[in-house]
């Protein structure tokens, strides 16, 4: 009976490491629409947050994806934007899919994936204020501009003559409230960023750039990929998989996480 009770627990105790080892930790802010947002309702497309709440964008999109591919629960983890890569390096989360660039500087302490988005760099203002017309980084001389702490959105302000460059702000959320109150002038956004505030504040709108007149960045800038721990033997598996989903099916999934976004975003 002692030996028969003993095989039990053995196998309960290995039952619970599968399992354990069967789920993907995906850390994201849960904050950057239409990339990842927080939600309250469940939904066919939002996946519950550990700390609660629903989680929903194109981020999870492609994170239900990945687990599904891999054979794994997906469970998502709330983590602030400087907090993902320490996260990821401590082990608290298996891989940060929360619309990163694999910058120069991050690949240091992680690995990335092949993207699985590219955009280009846009300013966000104001329809009816003097920079809504602009097509240059030279139409901004001046201006009160500012982007989100620790991103390379907020290095390349300086790119633009005479800027007014401004203290940078934790969250979207925070410059979509300091543009509406004039307090900038604009904040540097990704393309798709810029159009999911656009739909929540069409008093907004953003300024695009001609040809050699818009920032200067490297390819790894304006790509987003999967941050992955040092060695990660998930990193092959997650390139295949992200190697399936065809250009049109990614563009499929931000036109259809843009139009879910919640309003108040």
């Amino acid at each position: 009976m002692k030996r028969l009770l003993s095989l039990v627990l053995v196998l309960m105790m290995f039952l619970g490491l599968s399992a354990g080892a069967e789920t993907l930790r995906v850390g994201m802010e849960c904050n950057y629409a239409p990339f990842n947002w927080t939600q309250t309702e469940a939904s066919d497309y939002a996946v519950p947050i550990k700390e609660g709440g629903y989680a929903d964008g194109y981020d999870v999109q492609i994170a239900r994806i990945v687990a599904e591919k891999l054979g794994m629960e997906l469970e998502i983890v709330k983590t602030e934007w400087d907090g993902l890569p320490v996260g990821l390096t401590s082990g608290k989360i298996d891989a940060i899919i929360a619309g990163m660039s694999p910058t120069e500087e991050r690949m240091i302490t992680i690995d990335f994936s092949d993207p699985y988005y590219e955009s280009d760099l846009v300013i966000v203002v104001k329809k009816d204020g003097p920079y809504a017309n602009a097509t240059s980084l030279k139409d901004f001389e001046g201006a009160k501009i500012t982007g989100q702490l620790n991103t390379f959105h907020y290095s390349v302000i300086e790119q633009i003559p005479g800027v007014n460059k401004q203290t940078a702000l934790e969250t979207f959320t925070a410059m979509i409230v300091a543009l509406a109150s004039g307090r900038i002038d604009g904040y540097v956004s990704e393309r798709p960023g810029a159009q999911s505030a656009i739909i929540s504040n069409p008093e907004f709108t953003f300024a695009a750039f001609e040809d050699g007149q818009g920032f200067e960045t490297l390819a790894s800038d304006t790509t987003i990929a999967v941050g992955l721990q040092k060695g990660s033997e998930l990193r092959e598996k997650i390139n295949a998989i992200l190697a399936e989903i065809t250009e049109e099916q990614r563009l499929t999934l931000m036109e259809e996480a843009m139009a879910r976004q919640p309003l108040s975003e």
